[in-house]
């Protein structure tokens, strides 16, 4: 199976910089048994079936982006640095790793200063990464990281714009609790209050679980053969509630839909003795052509970067050629793509 199998042609113009307004009103592309049906996301209730189960990730998206100094006494006097760091993920001693740009101004020991309250000293680095111990914990970081970060935009966005107000709502669902993700579970951000009641009253359910997104999200694929790739570690539980809600909806019968890829690879994980369980820890599972699903009868998920893991992800669920037919039409039809795109509800 090679990298090039997964590779598309994409129009520069057709990679969303911003969110549809109101949310609920982006494209859907539904696929379902060979047929394509250009829909919209507030059709839903009218797409699903009572007693079908939405699985949602609840996790919450903080303002990892930072930008401060790194000050410093040299022969000539007091001197500064701009430095940018985006925060990855939390350590066990308090720490936090981080991807820090130019990494070669700031040594360990240093101090960089991101806000008049907001501080972080440099322990170490280890292969490209650093590591910060800030000045702050628990509730008063997570204030300061509000006012003094900004959303850590995906990369093909970030390209083309710098973060700003706007994205701290639009990059962040209506229901996020847990924070510690630096990427967005993007399917979820279509959904809003309106559609979300709308959907009860279809008679849809709904579970939640956590998964924390990471940078590794972004990060390319640089084997050709695609199954030697490694994926990067995330965190997420099911909690025993959600698992058994899960077991319910598919004893009853009922369909059990994961909005996002993070949330189908979570409850895979949970599930790969064959019966979703309660389950905590870090996850690394992936889902390439030939995967065995356990759980997940549907998707809905946004459009992905060529050559991507979420690409194979697809491509596992309906199959490599219906995934490129809906491709296929999706560009032709000028569905916007990746994280603030349209949305799509893939059925094997």
């Amino acid at each position: 199976m090679k990298l090039s199998d997964f590779d598309f042609d994409l129009p520069e113009d057709l990679i969303a910089t911003r969110p549809a307004q109101p949310r609920s009103s982006a494209r859907l592309l539904v696929a379902n048994r060979g047929v394509l049906q250009d829909r919209q996301v507030l059709d839903l209730p009218d797409i699903l079936r009572p007693g079908d189960r939405l699985v949602l990730n609840d996790t919450k998206v903080i303002p990892a982006r930072l930008n401060g100094r790194r000050h410093r006494n040299s022969a000539q006097g007091p001197v500064s640095a701009a430095i940018e760091a985006t925060l990855l993920d939390p350590q066990a001693d308090g720490a936090w790793s981080a991807l820090i740009k130019p990494l070669k101004k700031v040594k360990p020991g240093e101090e960089i200063v991101f806000s008049d309250t907001l501080s972080a000293r440099l322990e170490r680095i280890e292969d490209g990464q650093a590591f910060l111990r800030f000045n702050l914990s628990g509730d008063d970081f997570d204030q300061a990281l509000d006012r003094a970060g900004s959303m850590p935009l995906p990369p093909y966005i970030a390209a083309k714009r710098p973060a700003d107000a706007q994205d701290k709502t639009d990059y962040q669902t209506v229901w996020a609790r847990n924070s510690g993700a630096v990427a967005a579970p993007t399917a979820s951000l279509h959904f809003d209050e309106p559609l979300l009641q709308a959907l009860s009253v279809r008679g849809v359910e709904f579970s939640h679980v956590t998964l924390h997104v990471g940078a590794g999200t972004f990060l390319p694929i640089k084997v050709e053969d695609v199954t030697t790739h490694k994926m990067h570690a995330e965190w997420g539980q099911v909690s025993e509630q959600a698992a058994a809600e899960i077991r319910a909806t598919k004893a009853a019968g009922g369909r059990v839909i994961p909005v996002g890829t993070t949330a189908l690879r979570l409850i895979e994980s949970a599930a790969r003795d064959g019966v979703i369980e309660a389950w905590e820890g870090e996850t690394d599972i992936f889902i390439y052509p030939g995967f065995d699903f356990n759980v997940t009868d549907a998707l809905m998920t946004n459009f992905h970067l060529p050559k991507s893991t979420l690409l194979m992800l697809v491509s596992a669920l309906i199959g490599q050629d219906r995934i490129k037919s809906v491709y296929d039409h999706a560009i032709a039809r000028k569905y916007r793509f990746f994280s603030y795109g349209d949305s799509s509800l893939l059925i094997p």
